[in-house]
């Protein structure tokens, strides 16, 4: 029996807008705890710009740990839409060896699916959408794997096609969890939303668990900032929420996806039992 893995799970770190006492915290548990490996869901920046990627890089290769990272819509340039359409990850570049990296540990795999496009049909382009090429490439990699391999796939957006208020989150998103539920899938990891959940999605081929991380930037929803600690033991994945305060996990999580990442302000709105949500909304620039 192998020994268990331990994961770190962060996500929307927004570099520009991170919270540096929340993200000194998270660097010394790194070093203190030595994770087997730091998944990393999007939006590492808040406007894609080149300052906030270089705050990024520094960060990431300060980590003494194998570090995988998505993109999240965040991270694509928004104003220059020559490089956005044509070179959509080239600000990555100083770190482009950890972008979408797959990551194998003994019994256990991270499995990149990127779900940002430059463009799409709809007004608001922060939204998820599977590609049937994103789609197949992860398929093909979970595929591919060592038999009695488990995988968790990391993704930006979580695979949810409409929320609470039945807006379309993640185009394709049912298709890509159906196909998951067929494999040998552990779970599938998220972000965007900013506040952490672990929930069951059901599919015509059985459940599929959602794991969402909270946000290290200042522009939290309901929770303080947070990120999810993972165990897993080869029989069972545990997933225990991460703040400086010590709350509880079940006090952290949400139990639904919400539409976006900004404070709840409509009546059903999923919030968490700490209910940490900030009088305004947070800043944006």
């Amino acid at each position: 029996m192998t020994a268990p893995k331990l994961l770190f799970h962060l996500s929307d770190i927004h570099f520009g807008l991170e919270d540096n006492e929340a993200l000194d915290w998270v660097e010394r548990e790194i070093a203190s705890r030595q994770p087997d490996a730091v998944a990393i869901t999007g939006d590492l920046t808040m406007r894609a710009r080149h300052h906030e990627f270089a705050a990024a890089e520094k960060w990431i290769h300060s980590l003494p740990v194998p570090v995988t990272v998505e993109p999240g819509n965040h991270d694509l340039p928004a104003y220059y839409l020559p490089e956005r359409y044509f070179r959509p990850l080239n600000r990555f570049e100083a770190f482009r060896d950890v972008v979408e990296r797959r990551i194998e540990l003994p019994g256990l795999a991270l499995v990149p699916l990127n779900t940002n496009v430059p463009a799409q049909p709809r007004l608001n382009w922060s939204k998820g959408r599977v590609t049937k090429a994103a789609l197949a490439d992860c398929l093909r990699q979970v595929d591919a794997l060592p038999d009695g391999m488990r995988a968790l796939v990391t993704v930006h957006h979580p695979l949810r096609e409409t929320g609470t208020r039945g807006t379309a989150l993640t185009r394709n998103g049912s298709l890509a969890l159906e196909e998951l539920a067929k494999r040998n899938v552990l779970g599938v990891m998220s972000g965007h939303v900013h506040d952490p959940f672990d929930i069951m999605e059901d599919t015509p081929h059985g459940p599929v668990r959602m794991i969402g991380a909270g946000t290290l930037s200042q522009r939290i929803r309901s929770t303080p900032p947070s990120f999810n600690e993972l165990t897993w033991d080869g029989e069972e994945l545990d997933v225990r929420v991460r703040t400086l305060g010590d709350i509880d996990t079940a006090d952290m999580q949400i139990d639904d996806v919400p539409p976006d990442a900004m404070p709840p302000r409509e009546p059903g709105e999923p919030v968490a039992p700490v209910g940490n949500v900030p009088r305004t909304d947070p800043p944006v620039h």
